[in-house]
């Protein structure tokens, strides 16, 4: 059975159960081997960072052939990625990589796949508890890759708390704030909005919601849902949580046209690490951000797949640490991420 590890997993240090390192493991069945991968949105800023390394990785760094690597655009559609799955069934892939658009479709999916005896790591988004403890009692061939939701919106909170302000740019002794949501049954949209918060009232920092709505992790959703905040509220709202950083460019932008400046009458915070969310910051444009290390994440979901491949065993959860960023390290990340 699998051993569970909850971790910072370094890429060139994985090293599959028989012993093998995965660049080995690659190497040596590059010719033969297919991978599936499918992705919730194409249109999703961060995915197609996160798309794009991992098939570098695959192909310049293990070996992979690009032309054996299937990457499909799911449409934010479960439907569709439930079909493009059972094409990579059809199409005998050796394993799948799985960016899923409804994490509740996880047992089902898994099911799916472990019938057909195909390996499947799911990344980014991530399975409910009790699905990802299935896979160890049942010793199935599924893997999670991601990280822990709950670090970005603990994150988030310390930025927050970290300016002069402590928060409460208007003070008036609360810091009212605006949470810009990702889908509600997202697990990092529960825990990056509980924990931002959380991280503020263990500072001993009072909190007031304003407003708390579903942006869909889109752009325009977020400078909706934030112009209408700003109507509503004014200078009521001290911050503005956005669960990721397109939305928190949206909401940057309606911030623009209500004639409030960050850092002098309000603040805005995401996640993911952009590279126009980190410029952003280098310009006094956006408070913080909290970098969602797709570099490490990618990787390590590419190193499951060698080590799948090779006849061994992965560990079943993989975390991979977030990162803060603000001015003090802007500039250097964004060097590494442009």
């Amino acid at each position: 059975m699998k051993k569970r590890l909850l971790a910072v997993l370094s890429c060139a240090a994985v090293i599959s159960s028989a012993g093998i390192s995965v660049e080995a493991a690659a190497t040596e069945n590059r010719e033969n081997a297919r991978i599936g991968i499918s992705i919730y949105d194409f249109e999703d800023d961060y995915m197609t960072l996160y798309r794009t390394e991992l098939v570098r990785y695959l192909t310049e760094e293990l070996g992979f052939c690009e032309e054996d690597i299937l990457v499909e655009d799911a449409e934010n559609n479960q439907e569709i990625q439930t079909e493009q799955i059972r094409g990579f069934i059809d199409h005998q892939v050796d394993a799948m990589i799985l960016n899923l658009v409804h994490p509740s479709s996880a047992p089902q999916i898994t099911d799916i796949c472990s019938e057909s005896g195909i390996p499947v790591i799911y990344v980014n988004r991530q399975p409910y508890e009790a699905e990802m403890l299935r896979w160890e009692e049942e010793e199935l061939q599924a893997v999670y890759v991601g990280a822990d939701a709950r670090q970005s919106g603990t994150y988030q909170g310390e930025e927050i708390a970290a300016t002069e302000t402590r928060g409460d740019i208007n003070g008036d002794g609360t810091v009212s704030y605006v949470m810009i949501q990702g889908e509600p049954e997202n697990i990092d949209t529960q825990y990056r909005s509980a924990y931002s918060v959380k991280a503020l009232e263990d500072a001993g920092i009072k909190t007031k919601e304003l407003l708390a709505e579903n942006g869909s992790w889109n752009r325009d959703q977020g400078a909706d849902i934030a112009r209408k905040a700003l109507e509503k509220f004014g200078k009521e709202i001290d911050v503005i949580f956005c669960n990721n950083d397109a939305m928190a460019l949206g909401a940057l932008t309606a911030v623009r046209e209500a004639g409030r400046e960050i850092g002098k009458d309000i603040y805005l915070t995401g996640v993911d690490a952009l590279p126009e969310a980190v410029q952003g910051i280098e310009e006094g444009e956006l408070t913080a951000t909290v970098f969602n290390d797709y570099f490490s994440q990618s990787h390590t979901a590419a190193a499951a797949v060698a080590q799948y491949i090779q006849g061994g065993e992965p560990e079943t959860v993989n975390m991979i640490d977030y990162i803060k960023v603000t001015k003090d390290n802007a500039e250097s990340l964004l060097k590494r991420i442009s």
